[in-house]
């Protein structure tokens, strides 16, 4: 066991730089944290109250026992409570300055009752970190020019103990899923936020403890061992997190103080019409300073290695999802959130000064620019954005019946157009599979056979487009069911060759991903050559080519049509012989088969841009990767 972390003091400097909304380390000063004379000190900001209490187990929650004393003017109360102990539950007891009385769960708590119970609870962590190693290599990584591969999770519904297993949910499933997914390939972990939230049906997008993990899962140290073991595995962990909006539950942030404390106090700035929640005040420096310290307790206290931010594009816009009148134009009469941009460029600043190499990416719909652009270029300063449209019109094709495909073919070559515009993440994410949208199979047309064969041509397509790749729990083994929280996922088909096909496939395109630099190594690049993508029959398929100097390059073919086409010329970058990686139409994966055997000899026939190219049989619905035969070491 480690020795407790204690209350650290309140100085002239913090003060000032939370006054100044530059304040990173508000989990270290605020909340419940063990005091050097014993027991536990306790910290709060609010402004606006007439007078706090602390009140809890240690109290008999009673009001007028453990009162606090502001900190000046700077509107902290503090109060030092001997008979404090861990475990124990508390709240903070506000008389506001209308005369009401408000009991509020603690905005900077470690830990929190699992709901539909409200209270804090005093923690302190005695987990001992084992991932040295893991954290040397990633503060040495380059994620810009390395693999990066993402399974994103919803912790709930992945795999559940079963009902006899009381162990906490973060220990219990740490071994399977590090396993899991180290087995597959996977670089990364993105956890659908795992933040205290009251609503369960929220997935966790509606947060009231933006310092405190779920306690449905287990403590804070459960989730520690969670990312310890992960780590040790070799895999990354990217913390999905929410700063645009947050619900309006009554022992929560909302009217914290008795005013609007954190949120906007006109409902034209302050409420979220989509999702009936309170839109954060950027525009106070001490809110500021509030996410930014969660934002760095998530990286610097819990170890991860990046974050997702959601809903960055509600952000941006004062007229997100509103009708005219319903919004407020910035001071130049524009719909740009000022406030908003700024934080977003300082938060991005601030996590990369601190952890140049963390993954910052963005859920960002819209077209704006530079979202993935430094700050200093005017940018917003994310390393990453999630790829929107690529996700809508790949699946949107997909589901088409493939006789019409030829007539809609922009929609597989169109992303050409822009790839470089932005540090792309291609995301097949959640949102993607719930809501009435069905799982990726019940999408696809066809008979059974040809709605698993699109699916594997989908994840074969995803990989052979330039950028860092995510998908959907569930969507590794063709999940047929559309996801729910309330279930975990059904891996008892997996002993169907239909499942067990696209889950092995999706194993081998994550090795083939890692193990080819040219998919990899500057596909971010704006003048990455050879990445030549080029319908060249749009009744027959998508040619994507990668090739990148130095390395051996590798070639895509894709073939959207349920036809096998024999005899069909690829042009290739190497006069010398090519052999064939990887068939999605392989039987193991569930396919029919079809694959180029030996080794494929060019001829002086010009496809394209190449003088040379070589004659392949492309499987129907089916993706084949070719690489070159004794390239500088290749084989």
């Amino acid at each position: 066991m480690t020795t407790p972390k204690r209350a650290l003091a309140i100085g002239d400097a913090d003060l000032w730089l939370f006054s100044e909304g530059n304040h990173t380390g508000l989990g270290a000063l605020l909340g419940a944290h063990g005091d050097p004379s014993g027991g536990f000190m306790f910290r709060v900001w609010a402004p606006s109250a007439r007078g706090v209490d602390v009140v809890g187990d240690f109290n008999g929650w009673r009001g007028g026992v453990d009162a606090m004393t502001p900190i000046g003017s700077s509107g902290i109360w503090e109060r030092r409570i001997a008979a404090a102990e861990r475990w124990q539950r508390y709240k903070y007891r506000i008389r506001t300055a209308d005369g009401r009385v408000i009991d509020k769960a603690d905005p900077v708590g470690a830990l929190h009752e699992q709901a539909p119970a409200t209270a804090s609870v005093v923690f302190e962590s005695g987990h001992v970190w084992t991932d040295g190693a893991w954290r040397r290599r990633a503060a040495k990584s380059r994620p810009w020019s390395a693999p990066v591969s993402i399974y994103e999770v919803h912790l709930g519904s992945w795999r559940r103990p079963p009902d006899n297993d009381d162990t906490p949910l973060y220990r219990a499933i740490a071994e399977p899923l590090a396993r899991y997914v180290s087995d597959l390939g996977y670089t990364h972990v993105e956890l659908l936020p795992v933040m205290e939230h009251p609503f369960y049906g929220s997935w966790g997008y509606q947060v009231t403890g933006y310092f405190a993990p779920t306690s449905r899962y287990g403590s804070p140290d459960d989730l520690r061992f969670l990312v310890d073991t992960l780590h040790r595995h070799g895999v990354g962990v990217i913390f999905d997190w929410v700063p645009a909006h947050f619900p309006n539950d009554p022992h929560g942030l909302a009217e914290f103080d008795g005013s609007h404390l954190y949120e906007h106090a006109d409902p034209r700035q302050g409420w979220h019409p989509d999702w009936n929640t309170c839109i954060f005040n950027l525009g106070r420096n001490e809110v500021r300073a509030f996410l930014l310290s969660s934002a760095m307790y998530w990286l610097d206290e819990l170890h991860g290695d990046g974050l997702r931010v959601d809903a960055v594009a509600s952000m941006l816009y004062l007229d997100y999802s509103r009708a005219e009148g319903e919004w407020i134009p910035n001071v130049h009469g524009g719909n740009e959130n000022l406030e908003s941009i700024a934080f977003l460029r300082t938060l991005n600043e601030q996590v990369h000064a601190r952890h140049p190499h963390a993954l910052m990416i963005a859920e960002e719909s819209t077209a704006w620019p530079g979202v993935s652009r430094p700050t200093s270029v005017g940018g917003l300063g994310f390393g990453f954005k999630w790829d929107m449209g690529w996700m809508h019109d790949t699946l949107k094709h997909l589901a088409r019946d493939p006789i019409h495909r030829r007539h809609h073919h922009d929609e597989v070559t169109f992303r050409a157009v822009y790839a470089s515009s932005e540090n792309f993440v291609l995301a097949l994410s959640h949102d993607e599979v719930v809501h009435g949208k069905g799982s990726l199979p019940s999408r696809m047309p066809g008979d059974e056979w040809q709605k698993y064969a699109n699916v594997r041509l989908l994840l074969a397509y995803q990989l052979a487009q330039p950028g860092k790749k995510l998908v959907f729990m569930g969507m590794e083994i063709a999940q047929w069911h559309e996801w729910s929280h309330e279930q975990e996922l059904s891996w008892g088909t997996l002993g169907e060759q239909k499942h067990g096909g696209v889950q092995r496939l999706v194993g081998a395109l994550n090795r083939l991903y890692r193990k080819h630099a040219a998919l990899h190594r500057r596909e971010l690049e704006s003048d990455a050559t050879g990445w030549d993508q080029q319908g060249l029959d749009a009744e027959v398929s998508v040619i994507a080519r990668y090739g990148d100097d130095g390395d051996p390059p590798i070639i895509a073919v894709c073939n959207f049509t349920p036809t096998r086409r024999d005899d069909f010329r690829v042009g290739v970058p190497w006069e010398g012989r090519w052999r064939e990686a990887l068939s999605t139409d392989a039987e193991e994966f569930g396919g029919s088969g079809v694959a180029n055997r030996g080794l494929l000899r060019p001829g002086d026939v010009a496809v394209g841009a190449h003088a040379r190219s070589v004659t392949i049989t492309l499987p129907p619905l089916g993706a084949t990767f070719l690489v070159p035969w004794g390239y500088r070491g290749a084989k």
